[in-house]
């Protein structure tokens, strides 16, 4: 697992670290000490801890104007034993929130598995993001299989047209457009 890095192409256009409205804002890292793991695997320093034993991320990109953040997930998204959900909503997406993010882009390639709970934070999340949205991208299969059965997909948008697998050749302005149009049609013909 130390050897998966977060998209750092990106880093050209926004980082976390030097953004004052980021819940990371600061933060050093020493990319000669892996010091964070998950499950006893070291993780890449490069990802951020925000409460989770399991879960890490990387904000790879944030827009206040346009009210939309990128984020990169790494681990096991585990709401039964560490209740992830709960560190998330209250650790990042509540601060986020406050600047006026209200679209969320989740990307979930290296998610290696999830474990549900109850859908209390999920619910109040998409409550809270009102016209806005929570898109779950790239999360494998029996990943989604699994939170459709804790009806997460009741309130996080994913599957279907929204498996992006070439994101990383745009830039996040072009990757934000996209979803957003397929959100605007999914959410318009309720099919895709």
């Amino acid at each position: 697992m130390h050897q998966i890095e977060p998209y750092h192409n990106w880093q050209q256009y926004y980082d976390a670290s030097e953004d004052p409205q980021s819940p990371f804002y600061g933060k050093e890292y020493n990319y000669d000490l892996y010091s964070e793991n998950i499950y006893g695997y070291f993780i890449d320093p490069a990802w951020d801890f925000f409460g989770s034993e399991t879960l890490y991320m990387k904000v790879l990109f944030a827009n206040y104007e346009e009210g939309f953040i990128i984020i990169e997930l790494i681990g096991e998204w585990n709401d039964a034993i560490n209740n992830d959900i709960m560190h998330l909503k209250r650790n990042v997406v509540e601060h986020v929130m406050g600047t006026g993010i209200n679209k969320f882009i989740l990307i979930g390639e290296n998610i290696l598995n999830f474990h549900g709970s109850d859908d209390s934070y999920y619910e109040e999340w998409f409550e809270e993001v009102e016209d806005g949205w929570i898109v779950a991208i790239n999360f494998r299969d029996f990943v989604e299989e699994e939170m459709a059965r804790f009806e997460i997909d009741s309130y996080i948008n994913f599957g279907g047209h929204l498996q992006v697998v070439n994101w990383r050749t745009m830039t996040p302005a072009v990757f934000f457009a996209g979803v957003s149009q397929l959100m605007q049609r999914r959410l318009q013909m309720g099919d895709l």
